[in-house]
């Protein structure tokens, strides 16, 4: 395995717009891609483990939660010895401490794409981590308005006394800026290699919407990045 730092970052890093020069080293340290964090027979172990179950999903275009289309995904717990190896090593490199028991499995089709959003604080801590498999993919942060987030956070908890309690859940599960537009804003596009592990902490998590570019869209530094189906395994602590 190999950490982005050490193959030069702006490899796998293209930082975009005028970034402040303090929040630009912030960046580096809250954003981190580990290259072949996984080799090639413990992503097929993995994959043989999950497959059988997501297969049996539906992917879901029309969803209401607007901000992920074409997907499928599940939580699991118990895993096979030699997988859950392999998530005892993104707990070590990744977290200061124990990951929530249950990992987040998403499932994206070759044709779906995961809108700009920040994942609420009400349902993960500090750092998300995340193996990708299958494919090849471009990750986009985008700096957001961390005030309005949390306005967002608080009238989510007063609109729950109207809403029923699993769309309120599923809704303040992923937010949503209102205004996706790049003008006045800096961003940075990050290449997610397949079989690589990505560390999003403190800022990069909760100052940036992130999202994974759809296949038309999908290049890095002006060079195309063919996106397939990608399934990324996700490990959070705690709020």
């Amino acid at each position: 395995a190999v950490e982005s730092s050490k193959i030069g970052n702006n490899q796998l890093t293209a930082f975009m717009g005028k970034w402040p020069e303090e929040e630009q080293q912030e960046f580096r340290l809250h954003m981190r891609i580990i290259t072949d964090f996984i080799s090639e027979s413990e992503e097929q172990q993995l994959h043989e483990e999950i497959e059988p179950y997501m297969s049996r999903l539906r992917y879901e275009f029309d969803h209401w939660d607007d901000a992920i289309h074409g997907f499928r995904e599940t939580e699991r717990k118990k895993w096979f010895p030699h997988n859950r190896e392999v998530l005892e090593r993104v707990r070590q490199v990744a977290f200061d401490g124990a990951i929530m028991p249950y990992i987040h499995i998403l499932d994206l089709a070759a044709d779906g794409v995961i809108k700009p959003h920040v994942d609420s604080t009400r349902y993960c801590g500090t750092t998300i981590s995340g193996i990708s498999l299958l494919s090849d993919s471009v990750m986009r942060l985008v700096r957001t308005d961390a005030q309005r987030y949390q306005q967002h956070q608080q009238s989510t908890t007063n609109a729950k006394e109207t809403e029923s309690k699993d769309a309120d859940t599923d809704a303040a599960y992923r937010h949503q800026p209102k205004e996706a537009s790049l003008e006045n804003k800096f961003y940075a596009d990050l290449l997610l290699p397949r079989r690589s592990l990505y560390i999003m902490s403190h800022t990069a998590r909760y100052n940036f919407t992130h999202e994974i570019l759809a296949k038309e869209h999908s290049q890095f530094q002006g060079t195309p990045v063919p996106k397939t189906r990608r399934i990324s395994i996700i490990c959070r602590n705690e709020p």
